[in-house]
């Protein structure tokens, strides 16, 4: 989104247009009120030149008005470059829609995690009038991921380690030649599966907590 103005003007005669500003109302009527969807323009100059109602609520009460502020208050400085990368394509490729997921300021320091897609705006002649952008806030998805990923890496050793304890027990059984033998590997078995129904109810809870 940083400064398009020099970038449109070496690729204004060569865009169709895709998305007129008509169609862009209808999708304003459509998810204005959207208590799930963020969806805003940005003009030429990286201004905000429209917020839907979510977006506004979440947003305005950490930075204040946003319309005709700077895109880039919202974001974390390390995403603005994807910002503006994602933005030339979709001028490039106006039948199109680019992804990027971003980090915006949550006003406590941290971030909220946003996914958007963007599409290239034109006007009436043609000529690149912005980008509207439709996203969602992907924080807890992204939270819960990890604590699943760290779940795996922690457990999967003890799950590994039962199931082996098991399968090695069972083989002592199927070559043992005295019942004394047979007895004590049964009570071994039964031993490492409650270790391993220990396991797998703590990594359920643990997922359950999120």
């Amino acid at each position: 989104m940083l400064q398009w103005s020099s970038f449109s003007n070496v690729y204004c005669d060569q865009l169709p247009i895709s998305l007129d500003m008509t169609q862009f109302d209808e999708i304003k009527t459509l998810l204005g009120e959207s208590g799930t969807y963020y969806l805003i323009a940005v003009d030429m100059n990286s201004n905000y030149s429209y917020l839907n109602k979510r977006y506004a609520d979440i947003f305005e009460p950490i930075h204040g008005s946003l319309v005709g502020s700077h895109y880039a208050l919202t974001i974390h400085p390390d995403d603005q470059q994807t910002c503006k990368i994602v933005s030339q394509m979709a001028f490039m490729y106006p039948d199109s829609i680019f992804p990027a997921t971003l980090r915006k300021h949550n006003g406590s320091g941290g971030y909220i995690i946003t996914r958007w897609e963007y599409k290239a705006m034109f006007d009436e002649s043609g000529a690149p009038s912005g980008i509207f952008c439709i996203g969602h806030d992907i924080t807890e998805l992204i939270e819960i991921s990890g604590v699943l990923q760290q779940v795996k890496e922690e457990h999967s050793h003890s799950i590994r380690l039962h199931v082996a304890n098991i399968l090695g027990l069972g083989k002592i059984i199927q070559e043992a030649t005295e019942i004394s033998d047979v007895r004590d590997a049964a009570k071994m078995i039964s031993q490492s599966a409650d270790n391993l129904d220990s396991v797998i109810r703590s990594l359920y809870k643990r997922v359950e907590d999120q």
